[in-house]
């Protein structure tokens, strides 16, 4: 074993229209991925209305 400290490489930020993907700083003691994960709305949110009685 090495007494060297754990790194990652840097990744750079990933956006496509709808997700943007960014990485965390490493957390000593901690053992998950660290990204984290923005989501841009797609779908309109249009107020509710009650329908015309016939």
């Amino acid at each position: 074993m090495s007494d060297k400290p754990f790194t990652r490489p840097e990744v750079p930020e990933g956006k496509t229209d709808y997700v943007t993907t960014k990485q965390k700083q490493i957390t000593p003691g901690q053992f998950f991925v660290g990204y984290e994960t923005t989501w841009k709305s797609f779908q309109k949110e249009v107020p509710y209305s009650t329908p015309k009685k016939p």
